[in-house]
């Protein structure tokens, strides 16, 4: 366990305590896929993979939002706050949220340094991943979960050779361990930087 994780067990935020149930959803997406995949399998099974990856980037998404509104209260609640500007920031960051769709590394990044000042990604490090590897990644799952909602990636019946399925079992398993990892160093991150 990194220190960044233990940090993170004794200072663990709101909003990550919000994602952790959020992507149960995911967790049992996956699990129902499990029960049902059957030999042979049933044809339509596979929704259940592409809908575990959405919800598990939907949740992050959801995380990073909730995050930086956490932060950015706790910096302004300060006494000698002027409350015009407390305003303005709150204000603000409501408007740039609802313009947060996809958590891209590049829109985290720079969500997090208008208001905090800080690289979130510089802290998304773990055991053999370091931030260059996790932003690459975490930019390749976000473009796949745009495919997968908006263009479905469902194999269609008139293929001659069904493609590739849009996300496997192994991946899954793995991009829902990432996106949690991701949120845990963001977490731990913010906690030694706030």
């Amino acid at each position: 366990m990194s220190s960044f994780q233990l940090l993170v067990f004794q200072m663990k935020s709101k909003a990550l305590e919000t994602f952790d149930h959020a992507l149960q959803d995911s967790t049992d997406l996956l699990k129902h896929f499990d029960t049902l995949n059957t030999n042979p399998p049933p044809q339509d099974i596979e929704v259940l993979k592409r809908a575990s990856l959405v919800m598990a980037l939907a949740a992050l998404e959801t995380y990073f939002e909730d995050r930086i509104q956490e932060a950015v209260k706790a910096m302004c609640s300060n006494k000698n706050s002027d409350d015009s500007l407390v305003s303005f920031i709150n204000q603000s960051l409501s408007t740039d949220l609802k313009l947060f769709h996809s958590p891209n590394t590049e829109r985290v990044r720079q969500i997090f340094q208008k208001y905090l000042s800080i690289d979130i990604s510089e802290g998304w490090k773990w055991n053999n991943v370091e931030p260059a590897k996790a932003k690459t990644k975490l930019n390749r799952l976000v473009k796949k979960r745009g495919d997968i909602a908006h263009r479905s990636l469902r194999p269609t019946t008139k293929e001659a050779q069904p493609q590739q399925h849009a996300v496997t079992r192994d991946d899954l398993r793995k991009y829902i361990h990432f996106i949690k990892q991701i949120a845990i160093c963001t977490d731990a991150f913010l906690a030694s930087k706030t």
